[in-house]
């Protein structure tokens, strides 16, 4: 069916039709409009979930830590400062091996308060175990969040992922929304190790130096296995209705002698950065990081003069996208940190970067002088 929806509602719309048994959240802007139309879905009976309204962003988490556990399918929704006060029970999600699906909407953290996009919300988050995935439209919301659930409830998986999408860029935008009837495509779920009371165990216990460190390299070991199916997971999602996705989404970088690399609605923005250039006769590309987690091979980069935006920044080392780009590539970047606290970046900004580019050096857009 088709639509005009926001990015939050577009969110919600998704997880109306995965039907979770279990939906536990606390609103936060501004992320609220996706709990508010899940939980109005459910009132109405399109929706036939236990909607728990909750007095703290740490009890949804932990709410749904306790649904999940008993073998049933649960979602949740954040943002910034409310992600935060989840950190404790986040790790807690992956470490116990629990397919939860989260949405945060990306918003800066305090102080000074602000409500705009940022993305170092969720890379405060990158630790943990959580798969993430960052997308850059309505559409792209939707489906990702529809594919959130088969990619977590995967045996070979079995970690709760998190959908990220710009705060007010994308979660308050009205675009054009294909909604689905996904039929088979989210099996039932299954948790082998969910609570049995028929076969009592322990759960979370004291884990000893000789068993903890296992522990936390199946963690590691399942999301270098989700790689696979997240690839075989967008394969199967293409090939049904008709959307294709990948890890990165490549805009004329085959042939292009310089690269933009930029997450969420940046990177789309970087697209026409690339066709403004073009014109110019710079051969420029942009490559939109979707997955953080698991970390993408970025092995087209090699060779090329890589531009790389963060919506972030880790105090006293960079900005945490192009950091992980040289860890990865071992090749200089010139590392622009434009868009905190919801800045404004136009693609005209984004050319600029490109023009000017100093590969080697960092840019705060705004404060002006290569550090």
């Amino acid at each position: 069916m088709k639509k005009i929806a926001t990015g939050n509602k577009a969110v919600a719309e998704a997880v109306k039709q995965v039907v979770p048994t279990v939906v536990a959240a606390y609103p936060i802007t501004p992320q609220t409009e996706v709990v508010e139309q899940v939980a109005e879905f459910v009132t109405s009976g399109e929706l036939k979930s236990r909607y728990i309204a909750v007095e703290s962003e740490h009890s949804a988490m932990a709410a749904c830590i306790g649904a999940a556990i008993t073998g049933v399918r649960t979602f949740t929704a954040t943002s910034s400062h409310g992600l935060l006060y989840m950190h404790e029970m986040t790790n807690w999600a992956a470490g116990a091996r629990l397919p939860i699906v989260m949405a945060n909407i990306n918003r800066s953290l305090g102080p000074g308060w602000n409500i705009w996009a940022e993305h170092t919300d969720a890379l405060q988050e990158r630790d943990t175990g959580w798969l993430q995935v960052y997308v850059s439209t309505v559409q792209e919301a939707y489906d990702a969040t529809i594919m959130a659930f088969r990619i977590a409830e995967h045996q070979d998986v079995l970690l709760p992922v998190m959908v990220n999408l710009d705060g007010f860029l994308l979660s308050h935008i009205m675009q054009p929304l294909d909604t689905l009837e996904t039929g088979d495509f989210i099996p039932p779920i299954h948790l082998p190790h969910a609570i049995d009371v028929e076969n009592p165990a322990a759960y979370g216990g004291l884990t000893g130096p000789d068993q903890h460190f296992l522990m936390r390299w199946d963690i590691e070991r399942s999301i270098r296995d989700s790689a696979k199916v997240i690839a075989e997971t967008e394969k199967e999602f293409a090939k049904r209705f008709g959307r294709k996705y990948g890890f990165c989404e490549n805009y004329h970088c085959d042939d292009a002698d310089v690269i933009i690399v930029a997450m969420g609605t940046l990177g789309k923005e970087a697209e026409v950065a690339v066709d403004l250039l073009r014109k110019e006769g710079v051969k420029a590309g942009s490559l939109r990081i979707r997955w953080l987690r698991p970390f993408p091979d970025l092995s087209l980069l090699k060779g090329k003069q890589v531009v790389v935006i963060d919506r972030d920044y880790s105090f006293g080392r960079g900005g945490i996208l192009a950091t992980e780009i040289v860890a990865q590539t071992k090749e200089d970047v010139y590392s622009v940190i434009a868009g905190l606290g919801g800045q404004e970046v136009t693609y005209e900004d984004i050319a600029g970067f490109v023009r000017n580019r100093a590969i080697g050096n960092e840019l705060w857009f705004g404060v002006n002088a290569h550090v």
